[in-house]
């Protein structure tokens, strides 16, 4: 009886421990599920957590740069779209990155079901209440259909499901020329912090209602091969085109280009700079804005003027999208790597920014606006 006794103890035993060891595995993957108290700190969702973002966010913090104490970064993904994160969530446990957690994201979602109430929509009703703010960060293009457009040959689509989150998000969060009748959650929280970098920029465009142009070289120059598009310069170039003809000269695929600011936009009112000022800034993307979506406004373009860089909402203040990349970590990596051009000396991104008067001010300064940001919806 005493064994039969000690036996089922131990059966107890091992299996809490199996159920503990499970729900621990499933808790860091629904991380906003858990409730929210009065005490928390600041809660930033990103979506498409990749290991390459939350290094970027880590480096920021770790500079100085995103100063926002007490910060827990939440990585929000559809299970469906192509990477499964789990490189992410490695890259966490081995560098201490316990204030990083993940919440997937399992509700049926499909192309015709974007832009109206959908299987997700709680998910996105919870991040609104439960978070301080979203980054949409960089990554491939939009499928063209989701904007009405037949796809050129130029396109290529690689995860769909992630675009599916990301614009229903924003279309949930901001509303759109897609269902101008349907409430923008940020009605009621006007002061939410968001913030879309790259291809999470052209998303803020199209998840509105908006267009994109889907390949700069041939729509805006009307260039169609390589040479022609060097000979353009590099002011009109948004990715490096020499990197195609020189994979192996350690030629940097980005490029960087100036900006011309509007006088009106927080670039320039936020932010402290001015219309004189050209600041270089990060690029790499094939694809940009059309017609604007509801609600935008732009606040910086190209210095051709062609290609719009920076919007703001007309809603909502504290929302910003940019094309450009101030977050890549190997902006305040001093050591020479790459080359612009062939036959250049290696040189770091950090250089670059530094050899014209204010760049590195001006995209710590983005990182700077965003945590006030973050701070500001906090209260709100």
């Amino acid at each position: 009886m005493k064994q039969r006794t000690i036996l089922n103890l131990l059966k107890s035993l091992i299996y809490g421990l199996a159920l503990s060891l499970t729900l621990s595995a499933q808790t860091p993957d629904r991380f906003l599920d858990q409730p929210r108290s009065a005490g928390d700190g600041l809660r930033l969702v990103v979506f498409n957590p990749t290991a390459f973002n939350i290094k970027a966010l880590a480096t920021l913090r770790e500079k100085g740069i995103l100063d926002v104490q007490g910060l827990t970064v939440v990585g929000v993904f559809h299970v469906s779209q192509k990477d499964d994160f789990e490189d992410s969530k490695k890259l966490v446990r081995e560098n201490g990155l316990d204030w990083v957690k993940f919440h997937a994201i399992s509700g049926a979602i499909s192309e015709p079901d974007i832009f109206k109430n959908n299987a997700c929509t709680p998910e996105f009703e919870t991040i609104l209440k439960k978070a301080d703010g979203v980054i949409f960060f960089g990554g491939p293009d939009i499928p063209s259909s989701i904007f009405q457009r037949k796809t050129s040959l130029l396109v290529e689509i690689t995860d769909p499901y992630r675009h599916y989150l990301e614009l229903s998000a924003i279309f949930h969060f901001l509303g759109g020329a897609q269902d101008p009748k349907s409430p923008a959650l940020l009605d009621s929280r006007p002061k939410f912090a968001v913030l879309g970098i790259c291809l999470g920029f052209q998303s803020l465009n199209v998840g509105t209602g908006g267009t994109l142009t889907q390949d700069i070289w041939s729509e805006s120059y009307g260039k169609a091969n390589v040479e022609d598009a060097i000979a353009l310069g590099p002011e009109r170039w948004h990715n490096n085109p020499y990197q195609r003809l020189y994979p192996q000269d350690k030629l940097m695929p980005y490029n960087f280009h100036t900006l011309n600011l509007m006088g009106k936009g927080k670039l320039v009112k936020d932010l402290g700079f001015n219309m004189r000022d050209h600041p270089r800034v990060l690029s790499s993307h094939h694809q940009a804005l059309g017609a604007l979506g509801q609600g935008w406004s732009t606040i910086a373009t190209s210095r051709d003027g062609k290609i719009i860089e920076a919007i703001e909402h007309q809603n909502f203040p504290n929302v910003l999208g940019i094309q450009f990349h101030p977050e890549h970590p190997m902006l305040w990596d001093v050591e020479p790597r790459f080359r612009q051009q062939p036959g250049d000396p290696l040189t770091s991104y950090h250089a670059i920014l530094a050899g014209t008067p204010g760049s590195l001010e001006f995209n710590q300064a983005i990182w700077k606006w965003f945590g006030e940001k973050l701070k500001e919806s906090h209260g709100h």
